[in-house]
């Protein structure tokens, strides 16, 4: 029986065999690193991300590891159900590097019995989940995705060995320390199972606090900072295939997929809208790029921008990934909380390595918390996984995505069985993308298949796309103008605000709770941004508060623009009927006739406006709208002292946001009111 804190591999899993506690460790395989990692220390647990320690020396050699539980989302003031998961630290003090081959050959393949429960909810009643949030979720306008979390449950049996074989005492504590041994003996051997047959992890880990373990691989950087780079990994679409690598037909397909694009599209929005609070000048948007796993294919990008924060505030900004939660992110984890009573534990939390590189800056490496398990000490098992639903989504198409999600992790831990057929099928039709043990991401050699995801690119906004010098964008009739922004609870202000101010305006925002009280006199221009909900809905404090800013505004003939929701809510004051779409417009991109001229927009909406003219009169004075021809929706509207629109300029699917947003800005700013616009002077 060892006496002393383990320091080696050795160490920790001769503890584990004998069942002593081996303190806290944690076992990673990182894409940026060649070996594996041994880090060793002491636990303590915080309150909020900002308590997390962070040690001045450089990492290696000081770091702290910490543990984020979803409950966390908390600290935004964002809905969430509190089950009291930890946030826990392993604070280092031992660190060493390890030879994958030696780790592999070091850990024990001979793995505890376990019995399978199954899932926590059933397949008919997930896929039931599936149509009541389609239906009365993004149906109704709450948002553009949400995803939906269910639990594979299980537990280690009985491993038969007695309590003497510990050298039992007395006390008692010998079965809890050969429950921790099996538990930790379990959560080694689905290690060295995922080193060794899934591939295209970010990391690949057990994590060991002294209270839980948590064990897996998974795909998805959340966040990360080094040498001032902030950077995000938004992966969605899903390709499933058990038996091996796709073939190109079926990749092509896949990257044809209309609901796989526009999950893909709608997750780097969201994250596009995170990166405008954590960098200097937003996130500029590089890929797309393939990531095959051993059973599955996703598509992805990454996002760099220049981060000026303390990476425990970028980590609280961030929190969390939209791909684990939904778009727009406060009024998902509403719907979270609605359809998940008993809480998510660690599901769609991080992991978070922070420190300080040799140069004295501070460094972050966060992947999220998902195709992975929670081993409790006691022997239960549980794998939480979860599917993005989007307004095309088939309910038994998402069922299927959540075992395809499970199964690596499932299969490591004894509770599925392998691939049917050897990972190596048309292996020597993959190749990296630059150097992929440091990007971690793969690309079919395939000519029909690199076109199909450089095409992609060719629907977006360059604005994300492309660096451009500093002040490229500035119109000069908009320099130095100042708008005041009213944030509807989306977050696509932050994107918003970047473009404003590339376009030379100062920007000030302000949430929607400071309506009632706003001068309007406080910017040249009021801004009524995006957001959740229905806007005929007067009961909502924040449709009320929102629609009477837009009454004030109009009233003292102040310029106004309206964005989505508050474009609803000016076509509303303005007298044309707001109605609920047949089907959500929810991540839609669309070519519009936008007052004579075409322009490539996107749409996250689940009502619209409709008017039965071009030109309508109104009690503001006659406004000009631009509608669909077969319908009737208005997808903008304008007059000299104001303009709404239906779209999102700002969204990564808006090519030609910037020129509308400009454009109808300087009308809005340099034009003289006409005579015939009604009102109240404004003083």
């Amino acid at each position: 029986m060892l006496t002393s804190p383990p320091t080696s591999l050795a160490d920790v899993l001769a503890s584990v065999d004998a069942a002593v506690d081996p303190g806290p460790f944690a076992l990673l395989h990182r894409a940026d690193q060649g070996q594996a990692e041994l880090l060793t220390g002491v636990r303590q647990q915080v309150d909020r991300l900002a308590d997390v320690p962070l040690p001045t020396g450089p990492h290696p050699a000081t770091a702290t590891l910490a543990v984020v539980p979803y409950r966390q989302i908390g600290e935004r003031g964002f809905a969430h159900v509190d089950d009291g998961a930890p946030l826990e630290c392993l604070l280092v003090e031992g660190y060493r590097r390890l030879p994958m081959a030696d780790l592999v050959a070091a850990l024990p393949t001979a793995a505890p019995a376990t019995v399978a429960a199954g899932f926590d909810i059933a397949d008919d009643a997930y896929a039931d989940l599936v149509r009541r949030v389609l239906r009365e979720e993004i149906g109704a306008g709450a948002g553009a995705n949400f995803v939906l979390r269910r639990v594979f449950q299980a537990r280690l049996a009985d491993d038969g060995r007695r309590d003497d074989d510990y050298g039992a005492d007395a006390d008692g504590r010998a079965e809890a320390g050969r429950l921790r041994s099996a538990a930790l003996t379990a959560g080694l051997c689905a290690l060295r199972r995922l080193l060794r047959d899934e591939h295209g992890a970010y990391w690949t880990f057990l994590v060991y606090t002294g209270t839980r373990i948590l064990v897996g691989a998974t795909p998805e950087r959340h966040v990360s900072v080094t040498d001032g780079l902030a950077m995000m990994n938004p992966i969605s679409g899903t390709l499933r295939h058990p038996d091996g690598p796709p073939d190109a037909e079926t990749l092509r397909a896949f990257l044809d997929d209309p609901k796989e694009v526009d999950e893909l599209y709608m997750v780097l929005d969201e994250e596009l809208k995170m990166m405008a609070t954590v960098a200097e000048h937003g996130g500029q948007v590089i890929g797309p790029y393939l990531k095959r796993m051993s059973r599955l294919t996703h598509t992805e990008y990454l996002l760099a921008g220049r981060n000026c924060h303390d990476v425990r505030e970028v980590l609280r900004q961030t929190m969390f990934a939209p791909t684990v939660t939904g778009s727009p992110i406060e009024n998902a984890c509403r719907v979270i909380a609605r359809y998940e009573p008993q809480g998510r534990r660690y599901y769609a939390g991080v992991l978070a390595l922070l420190g300080h590189d040799r140069h004295g800056q501070q460094t972050l490496d966060a992947p999220i918390l998902i195709r992975a398990a929670e081993i409790s000490l006691d022997g239960r098992i549980a794998v939480p996984v979860g599917a993005t639903l989007v307004r095309h989504s088939s309910p038994a198409g998402e069922v299927a995505e959540t075992y395809a999600k499970a199964a690596a992790v499932l299969t490591a831990l004894g509770l599925a069985p392998g691939p049917r057929a050897a990972d190596t099928a048309r292996h020597s039709t993959i190749t990296a993308v630059g150097d992929a043990a440091t990007t971690g991401v793969v690309e079919l050699d395939h000519p029909a298949v690199r076109r199909a995801l450089a095409a992609r690119n060719d629907r977006l906004a360059r604005f994300w796309l492309d660096q451009r010098a500093p002040g490229a964008l500035t119109r000069p009739a908009l320099a130095d103008r100042r708008i005041v922004m009213v944030d509807g609870e989306d977050s696509f202000t932050g994107m918003l605000t970047h473009l404003l101010r590339a376009l030379g305006v100062e920007v000030v925002v302000v949430p929607w709770t400071e309506a009632g009280a706003l001068d309007l006199a406080a910017g040249e221009l009021v801004l009524v941004g995006p957001g959740p909900g229905d806007p005929r809905d007067p009961t909502e404090a924040r449709i009320r508060e929102l629609g009477r800013l837009v009454e004030r505004a109009l009233r003292h003939r102040h310029p106004l623009l309206g964005v989505c929701l508050g474009h609803q809510l000016l076509a509303d004051r303005l007298g044309l009927p707001v109605r609920r779409r047949p089907m959500p417009y929810q991540g839609l991109q669309r070519e519009i006739d936008f007052f004579g001229t075409p322009r490539r927009v996107g749409f996250y909406a689940s009502f619209t406006a409709f008017a039965d003219a071009d030109t309508v009169p109104t009690p503001y004075g006659r406004t000009r709208c631009s509608r669909d021809g077969a319908d009737g929706a208005v997808h903008a509207l304008r007059s000299d002292r104001f303009a709404g629109v239906q779209f999102h300029p700002e969204s990564v699917l808006s090519p030609d946001g910037s020129i509308i947003l400009g454009d109808l800005l300087t009308g809005l700013l340099t034009e003289t009111p006409a005579p015939e616009v009604g009102g109240v002077p404004y003083a």
